[in-house]
């Protein structure tokens, strides 16, 4: 089977717009939470979410383009254009045999939202043309082909907030059997939306500290109570080894391995015993053909729910025992849902190329139950070759990828 290479990367996020801002962000300690601005959310249960700022897509895409097309595809296509610019790829040489997976948990629900409301207001008459193909998941996808003209398989995975988990172990498996040569993965979300910041809400997942939203998610903490909702989208470009071995392309690192499977346990809440997390991670890394001791750092997971977080650590603590770091990106950007899994790839590439683990600044007292080694207030300093990234979704879908340094 043909190794899978890592050469291009690019993120839009709450905590900044390409991966030069992120990175800054992240040793920072930036927290992107904050009351809603996009809409007024003063009849709403929750009231906080990480936005991001500033964003005008006309900056990036074509104004038509972007009138036809959903937030969240707006986000994919400016990940995907900083990805491919990293990359230096010619896609014309390698157009039938690049696959595009972009994953997304909800697709276009901000048209969705809107348009419902012209509906409701207004009649028929009121409604969008372009609604449907606006709140497709696949259009993010599908837009992103047509745009660069990519004729391989192309498809969305979705299983919640594990989908572009989904999306960069399932591209990595097209190329290593040879269904394709480069596969463009990854995952966008935007849903800072009155309907489903309500409906999630309503179901006692997202946190409700309105009055100190920089202080909402908490991973790990004590007293946790839910996560932020999050926005954004991240790319990864991936190659296989001889092609990018034969352009000399400079290779940011490698997909070594991936475990994927199912709780089977309940449709939003993980097995307690994380169960079905540990053995994803097993799968992984028996796929990578690294052995548990070798890992130094975990890229949780952790959304700061008290059952999510839990059962993570259960798990971790089982495989790696407790000296192993762990972080949750989420404590800054919030949850990015669908495209959560490939942001927090994104981010643990750059620590791992810049030798820190972001800081928790939310770690005010850790979970006397959590007994993994989780990092604290401030960042570590470490040198590290390879790293698991775990992500869980609704349905009790989880993912697990191991990404490492390439040595050829």
């Amino acid at each position: 089977m043909r190794r899978v290479l890592i050469t291009g990367m690019g993120i839009v996020s709450p905590i900044g717009i390409g991966k030069e801002k992120v990175l800054e962000s992240l040793k920072k300690s930036y927290i992107a939470a904050d009351t809603i601005k996009s809409f007024d959310p003063a009849d709403l249960p929750v009231k906080i979410a990480s936005e991001i700022k500033d964003f005008n897509p006309e900056e990036f895409l074509d104004r038509k383009l972007v009138r036809r097309t959903d937030r969240f595809v707006h986000f994919a296509l400016v990940a995907v254009k900083e990805a491919l610019e990293q990359a230096k790829l010619d896609l014309s040489l390698h157009s039938e045999r690049t696959a595009v997976l972009i994953a997304s948990g909800m697709g276009g629900f901000i048209t969705l939202d809107n348009e419902n409301n012209k509906f409701l207001s207004g009649g028929p008459g009121k409604v969008s043309p372009f609604l449907i193909p606006m709140l497709l998941i696949n259009m993010a996808s599908g837009i992103v082909a047509i745009e660069y003209g990519l004729k391989g398989v192309n498809f969305a995975p979705v299983s919640a907030c594990a989908a572009s988990g989904h999306a960069i172990a399932l591209g990595s498996m097209l190329i290593r059997h040879g269904y394709a040569d480069v596969a463009v993965v990854g995952g966008a979300e935007a849903t800072i939306a009155p309907l489903p910041i309500t409906g999630f809400a309503n179901m006692k997942a997202l946190s409700t500290r309105n009055d100190k939203p920089k202080e909402a998610s908490r991973p790990f903490d004590a007293s946790r109570d839910g996560f932020v909702m999050g926005e954004g989208a991240a790319v990864l470009v991936l190659e296989a080894e001889e092609i990018a071995k034969d352009r000399k392309a400079d290779v940011l690192a490698e997909v070594k391995g991936y475990g994927m499977n199912d709780d089977a346990y309940h449709m939003s809440a993980p097995d307690p015993e994380g169960t079905g997390a540990e053995k994803a991670m097993r799968m992984a890394l028996k796929d990578a053909g690294i052995s548990p001791d070798k890992i130094q750092y975990v890229s949780c997971h952790a959304t700061s729910t008290p059952a999510g977080d839990a059962a993570e650590a259960k798990a971790i603590e089982k495989l790696f025992g407790r000296e192993v770091f762990v972080n949750s990106t989420k404590t800054l950007m919030g949850h990015l849902l669908g495209a959560a899994a490939a942001a927090e790839t994104v981010v643990g590439i750059l620590q791992m190329h810049n030798h820190f683990l972001h800081a928790m600044p939310n770690l005010d007292e850790k979970d006397p139950e959590i007994k993994i080694n989780v990092v604290g207030k401030k960042p570590v300093e470490i040198h590290f070759d390879n790293f698991v990234k775990n992500s869980f979704g609704f349905g009790g879908h989880n993912t697990s990828l191991v990404i490492g340094r390439y040595e050829s």
